[in-house]
């Protein structure tokens, strides 16, 4: 009788025992392990769009994202081969503002017929950080934008927006620099001619691109950490404990240093070229990120922007890196790369129309 209880006890007890806590990994130095591959493709934008909350409840994200996902399903088979051609200039229905996904779409080729829906991988969620469902990656200023550029941001901007015409800043504008641009491959810019990621997804700070190749790989020595940026084949080295490189040597990724504070890896970059132009920063741009394991399968990404000749304060981000199982792969830019030609040659052409038009007045 007595064997009987306790026998019969045994699965209630088992199923009341807790779970030792797990301990995160750390590698053979004694440092929390943040190596493997994660995935930021995600719903939520860089900055907050015009009256969304700065968080979500659970039922609004739920809709927001069905609605999405409907969008994306309306285009999401092959397209027709013999579809007719866009009008002149490209397809100038202005997006209903309501999808942040829409905007970037129109912005990035869509009137033109730059992507079908088959080569996007996208966000299907929003991003979650500290429990709370975040409407945009930048946290402060509290109004999820980035700060106004000063009277230094904006005077430059104001001569032609101040960049040099191989720009790869997010605000990338080439339509509004000078045509010399389209004089020669080596004025265009960076990510067009493969040597950083579009945006900022090489980093720093490292952004979700919102197309594709949205896949980041830490690999840690005790002496040096590897982040890779699936997004054109971009490898930044962050050397741990050691000095920046002279203010002579510039980096199109800046000069990455980095050291342990606790648990959390701090990075501190300086050293970039006057090319990159991050959000139409200088060369004097100033970036801190820091990288927390926050369970087996998340990272915590955060980083603080500064550039005394551009904003008037520095301004914060914020987002999750969920961990992912899939593989990166080759990003072969420059294979059958006839699209920079045809910039060129669609500038001559468009230089010999202009001429013959002032020959005709």
């Amino acid at each position: 009788m007595t064997l009987a209880f306790l026998l019969a006890a045994l699965p209630m007890a088992a199923q009341t025992t807790k779970a030792a806590p797990r301990t995160p990994a750390v590698t053979p130095d004694g440092h929390p392990d943040l190596q493997g591959t994660y995935d930021l493709a995600t719903m939520t934008p860089f900055e907050r769009m015009p009256n969304d909350p700065p968080v979500l409840t659970k039922e609004q994200a739920e809709t927001l994202q069905k609605a999405e996902a409907a969008r994306r399903a309306v285009n999401a088979t092959k397209l027709d081969p013999n579809r007719p051609p866009l009008p002149v200039g490209g397809d100038k229905t202005p997006p209903s503002g309501k999808s942040f996904f829409e905007i970037l779409e129109k912005g990035g080729g869509g009137a033109v017929g730059g992507y079908d829906r088959l080569w996007l991988n996208q966000g299907k969620e929003y991003m979650v950080v500290d429990g709370q469902i975040r409407t945009s990656i930048v946290i402060d200023p509290p109004n999820g934008h980035v700060p106004p550029a000063n009277a230094a941001g904006q005077q430059r901007r104001g001569r032609g927006r101040g960049l040099p015409a191989a720009d790869s800043g997010e605000n990338a504008d080439v339509s509004a620099g000078p045509r010399s641009q389209f004089d020669d491959p080596e004025s265009r810019p960076l990510s067009e001619r493969c040597i950083l990621g579009f945006g900022s997804t090489s980093g720093p700070p490292a952004l979700p691109d919102y197309f594709y190749n949205d896949l980041h790989q830490i690999v840690q020595t005790p002496d040096s950490i590897m982040i890779l940026s699936e997004m054109i084949h971009d490898a930044r080295i962050v050397r741990l404990n050691a000095q920046h490189l002279p203010k002579n040597i510039r980096r199109w990724n800046g000069d990455s240093v980095g050291h342990w504070e606790g648990d959390m890896l701090v990075i501190d970059t300086t050293n970039f070229t006057d090319k990159t132009r991050y959000q139409g920063s200088t060369e004097n741009l100033h970036v801190v990120e820091r990288l927390k394991r926050l369970d087996d399968k998340t990272l915590l990404y955060r980083f603080t922007v500064d550039d005394p000749n551009t904003w008037d304060k520095a301004w914060t981000g914020e987002m999750t890196w969920p961990k992912t199982t899939q593989p990166i792969y080759e990003y072969a830019c420059h294979e059958g790369n006839y699209a920079l030609g045809d910039v060129m040659r669609g500038a001559r052409h468009q230089e010999a129309e202009e001429a013959a038009a002032k020959g005709n007045k």
